[in-house]
């Protein structure tokens, strides 16, 4: 079979097996490394080569360095202070979790940064007596917005980056998205301000985090415990509510409150059997008792979720733990975060090895566990970058990027530059509601860049555009994780996201087409 049919063909069937939804996309990914392998588009080591990639590297070891600060409840310590300020006000509430989400995808990505902060912003609605569907969604957006601030916002900035480094341009900065980033935040903050509340609904979900505050106050009145009892919650210590299962070693066993259990290293606050308090200085613990534990953060999680545990964990210690601000690693963190920006920011190191530097020191130091570090990387964002790398180059060596680059040069005929931009960012944000943006951005990227190089054009404005419309997944719920992530807590359907995102693709678009060949012009 002829290499460009191959090329489309295997495209065509990706398009639509990530549009179907019926597989993973991790499956997706590697079938099209294979098919491309299988048809001779590409040898063995290039349909393979994305998953080396530095890329890919990057993005993997980025998971580590969010998790640490996600553990170690730095995300709940600046969330807490900064929405504890902002009142209950609407508006002021949108633009302080705007600014507070933007900011911290810069440094950890959309879906971390949503993730992180979706519990804490559904608690503050209900403290303000906010719908939560007029919040959720507005941070999902802003995220989108806030991954154009730096590097290390989303993928999508360092695959453009390296791409323009790879053909003809250089890559860009740390900083440099700055430049079109903090425009589009104000212009994102801006229009949710004006026009959200009309736009959004106002409902719900069934879904609601723990607020710790309320779930301290619930338990001791539940358990009947005193004040003086001490329900202490703190970066070091917890509490958890556990079941006792059937068949656990812990039945026929007899505590009393007050006193260790026999692992020495957890202390029973106050015990349940059905509706009764059980009281007293003997209790025979029975299958479906309910026991309040205090102890350790550690040594909660360890006698809650390891396999073959005598108790079932009602909240698991860490979830529950996340919402802790600052705990005792923290400093850690923060250090060596600092240290991995410093590193990026001034190019001592290719942005791969800060990145791995910094998610090995996190592990060295006990900041997070190698289990959590395995655990926190997102392989179907990596899996998924990684398979359809090869499609990119694929389009490259056998010539696809310039025969549909000349297709749509012969579309648009004479057309200005920022025409031939317009069509690439369109193209962009509408498949960019059906599948993952990165996935977009490595199908029409070697296109933009064989259109570049046709028009005799720097690929640096072609290149940031794209980052741009990619990052205009606003359409739909599907479009990215974090709009998906939302939808449930939020209590939102398919058709209220385009409602307010309309407006928001727009101003994208907007912005991607006549203001970024402003900053790097053509």
């Amino acid at each position: 079979m002829d290499p460009v049919v191959a090329t489309l063909l295997i495209l065509v069937l990706a398009i639509v097996a990530f549009v179907s939804n019926r597989l993973p996309l991790g499956v997706i990914a590697i079938g099209v490394s294979l098919a491309l392998f299988f048809t001779g588009v590409l040898t063995l080591p290039q349909a393979l080569a994305g998953f080396g990639d530095p890329t890919v590297l990057f993005i993997a070891a980025l998971f580590v360095v969010s998790e640490s600060l996600d553990a170690t409840g730095v995300t709940a310590w600046a969330g807490q202070i900064v929405i504890g300020r902002a009142g209950t006000k609407r508006t002021r509430l949108l633009i302080v979790i705007g600014l507070l989400v933007a900011g911290l995808t810069a440094l950890i990505s959309v879906n971390g940064a949503v993730a992180a902060l979706l519990p804490l912003v559904v608690v503050v609605a209900s403290r303000a007596g906010i719908p939560t569907s007029q919040l959720l969604l507005p941070l999902a957006f802003s995220a989108h917005a806030g991954s154009m601030l730096l590097l290390t916002g989303t993928p999508v900035n360092i695959i453009v980056s390296e791409l323009a480094a790879d053909n003809g341009g250089r890559a860009f900065g740390y900083f440099e998205f700055a430049l079109v980033g903090l425009p589009l935040l104000a212009g994102t903050l801006l229009v949710i301000a004006l026009f959200g509340s009309r736009l959004l609904p106002s409902r719900n979900g069934a879904l609601m985090p723990t607020d710790l505050v309320r779930h301290a106050r619930l338990l001791r009145q539940q358990y009947s415990v005193s004040l003086d009892t001490g329900i202490m919650v703190g970066p070091v210590n917890g509490v958890t509510e556990v079941v006792v299962p059937p068949r656990s070693a812990l039945i026929g066993v007899t505590l009393c409150t007050g006193m260790a259990t026999p692992s020495g290293d957890l202390v029973l606050l106050a015990a349940r059997r059905g509706n009764e308090v059980l009281k007293g200085g003997d209790i025979v613990v029975q299958a479906g008792d309910a026991l309040l534990l205090q102890g350790t953060w550690d040594d909660l999680a360890r006698h809650t979720d390891a396999p073959g545990s005598k108790v079932m964990a009602v909240d698991a210690p860490a979830t529950l733990r996340r919402s802790v601000p600052l705990g005792k690693h923290a400093p850690r963190a923060l250090i060596i975060l600092g240290a991995m920006v410093v590193l990026l920011a001034t190019g001592l190191v290719p942005p791969a090895v800060a990145a791995l530097l910094a998610a090995s020191a996190l592990v060295l130091s006990r900041t997070v566990t190698v289990g959590q570090a395995y655990q926190s990387i997102s392989w179907t964002t990596v899996v998924l970058i990684a398979g359809m790398i090869p499609l990119s180059t694929a389009f490259i060596e056998t010539g696809t990027a310039d025969l549909v680059a000349g297709w749509l040069l012969l579309l648009i005929g004479d057309a200005s530059a920022h025409i031939a931009l317009l069509v690439l960012c369109l193209l962009t944000i509408l498949l960019g509601q059906l599948i993952s943006n990165t996935a977009t951005v490595l199908i029409v990227a070697p296109i933009a860049l064989s259109i570049a190089t046709t028009l005799d054009l720097s690929v640096q404005p072609f290149m940031m555009a794209l980052t741009v419309a990619g990052a205009a997944s606003f359409l739909t719920p599907i479009a990215t994780p974090a709009n998906l992530m939302v939808m449930e807590p939020g209590g939102y359907r398919f058709g209220d996201y385009w409602k307010l995102g309309v407006p928001l693709a727009l101003l994208f678009l907007l912005v991607a087409v006549f203001y970024v060949p402003v900053i790097w012009p053509f």
